[in-house]
């Protein structure tokens, strides 16, 4: 019986990662029904069939979101949207420790490491459904490795150097946070990495001139991000303190940040690696992760491999700089700049985790199929504890289902989510529900992404009257703003409770599944 190759475990270790994509109907993502809305809106925007060429219209102006929204539209000419996006998201999972191993063998160092990875493709900002900027992660490992393979590999600089410059710019039309680590990361790199000609170069006019053709490919990016910067930075802040979803200060100001403590981020910095399932099953990955990172660095150390120390120790330190680099913003950067940017310092608990967990030291070649099996088992265990947990939230999700079929088309769609959240999963997945039933039938909900100025679509006129925030339906005034509705989904209290006399004069309800309920105007 023939041993299986490298390339066949590693193989199997991606298909794991994404099979619990692929085994549920519907994805615990909370903001994924705001995605797929928009981009419903951008394919059918001319489409008289739904209130889309009504309500919204292109908005011409980079923005860092353009990348995934409009990569799935056009997947979207292929295949059912809800496909085509998950396609793209197995891209990404695939693409994590694909592009791991990329920035790995650039570096010389093993590439084995790169699958344990596989975990962190999931955890919070997954489940908050930052589709933009989990994107943006494998290109970000991508710019790396295009970084250092353009000072290294003098003989095909010029190829890599036009990876380098085209996937820098893909980072910032995915999300601009990724695009910050990288302001810390290529320095990083530029200041660490020998090229070959450091070898006979004499003066700094000699040593600089091999690395020109690494600072001209980051050019086209910088150009782009200052031209956004401009444009968004430009624009006088909406300051309106206190009020959600705006700025309560000047952009930098102390009451525009809010902080975390560091002992409160100390304390978190597991936990968003796996938070999403409430019996914790998900963690399981995690620890066999940590465990096969610890076994990595032990065989390493006991039993180095004869080139691991070519380089000198700064060479060796690249890798982890940039982990510590993506470490050090999730310690210290705010959790919120109000009105710009949310959830800022979590995000990078995620490709510190990668970039960390990939630093063992090479070991003997012997040592590296073991490792590279137990890699494969903690993948296994991902997609068993994620895709049993995905199923059991996909069959509590069928509330939808049940209502779409009672929503009228062309609907104008109120959501009173009292209790957006779920028995399976610890984020409030319900919370844009309204959304769900208004791509389903064409129509509007009353909070839509196109109201942020990061969407590729804006409202034609005024937005749809509504609650000041999504999150409190509470502060719903029915006579003016509910007047413009003809739907109204409310889920963790009884219609009767929200509408009182009005569910017997005006309203009915038309449907009732699961925790929720759908209400018609007569």
């Amino acid at each position: 019986m023939t041993t299986p190759s490298p390339r066949f475990i590693h193989i199997a270790a991606l298909l794991l990662g994404a099979l619990p994509l692929w085994v549920s109907r519907h994805l615990p993502m909370v903001d994924l029904p705001q995605h797929l809305y928009l981009i419903s809106v951008l394919h059918r925007l001319d489409d008289p069939t739904t209130l889309y060429p009504q309500l919204f219209e292109a908005r011409h102006a980079l923005t860092p979101y353009l990348g995934y929204y409009y990569l799935v539209s056009g997947l979207n000419w292929l295949l059912p949207l809800e496909v085509a996006n998950r396609v793209f998201l197995t891209a990404y999972v695939v693409g994590l420790p694909l592009s791991l191993g990329f920035l790995l063998r650039s570096l010389g160092r093993p590439t084995w490491p790169s699958l344990l990875a596989l975990p962190f493709a999931y955890g919070d900002s997954f489940g908050w459904g930052f589709i933009n900027y989990c994107a943006a992660l494998p290109l970000t490992l991508l710019c790396c490795g295009f970084f250092v393979r353009t000072l290294e590999d003098a003989p095909r600089r010029r190829k890599w150097v036009v990876g380098l410059a085209l996937c820098l710019v893909t980072v910032l039309l995915f999300h601009v946070q990724a695009f910050g680590f990288l302001a810390l990361g290529l320095p990083w790199l530029l200041l660490t990495t020998r090229v070959p000609e450091d070898a006979t170069a004499h003066g700094v006019a000699q040593r600089l001139r091999p690395r020109v053709p690494a600072l001209l490919g980051v050019v086209p990016g910088v150009a782009l991000f200052l031209g956004w910067v401009v444009l968004r930075f430009g624009e006088p802040p909406d300051i309106q303190p206190g009020a959600p979803w705006k700025a309560w200060g000047p952009t930098f100001s102390p009451q525009n940040l809010a902080w975390k403590s560091f002992e409160q981020n100390r304390a978190e910095f597991f936990d968003v690696l796996a938070n999403t399932l409430r019996d914790g099953s998900d963690r399981w990955a995690l620890y066999a992760v940590v465990a096969v990172a610890v076994a990595g660095w032990v065989a390493g150390l006991l039993r180095p491999a004869s080139t691991s120390g070519a380089g000198g120790a700064v060479m060796r330190s690249r890798l982890l700089g940039l982990g510590l680099v993506a470490l050090a913003l999730f310690f210290l950067l705010p959790f919120d700049i109000r009105g710009y940017v949310y959830y800022l310092n979590t995000r990078y608990a995620h490709l510190a985790a990668a970039l960390l967990v990939a630093t063992a030291p090479a070991t003997v070649s012997e040592w590296r199929t073991p490792l590279r099996w137990a890699a494969m088992a903690c993948a296994l265990v991902l997609a068993f504890t994620l895709g049993r947990g995905f199923r059991a939230f996909s069959r509590e999700a069928t509330e939808w289902e049940g209502l779409v079929s009672a929503t009228a088309p062309k609907p104008r769609v109120m959501g009173l989510i009292y209790d957006g959240g779920s028995r399976v999963v610890r984020f409030p997945v319900f919370i844009h529900s309204a959304a769900v039933l208004a791509r389903e039938r064409g129509g509007v909900p009353n909070f839509t992404f196109a109201s942020t100025p990061h969407s590729p679509l804006k409202y034609r006129g005024e937005m749809p009257p509504t609650f000041p925030s999504e999150w409190r339906p509470q502060d719903v005034d029915l006579d003016t703003q509910g007047a413009w509705y003809d739907h109204f989904i409310v889920r963790g209290a009884h219609p009767s409770q929200v509408f009182g006399a009005r569910l017997q004069s005006e309203l009915v309800v038309v449907g009732q599944s699961g925790r929720s309920w759908l209400v018609r105007r007569r």
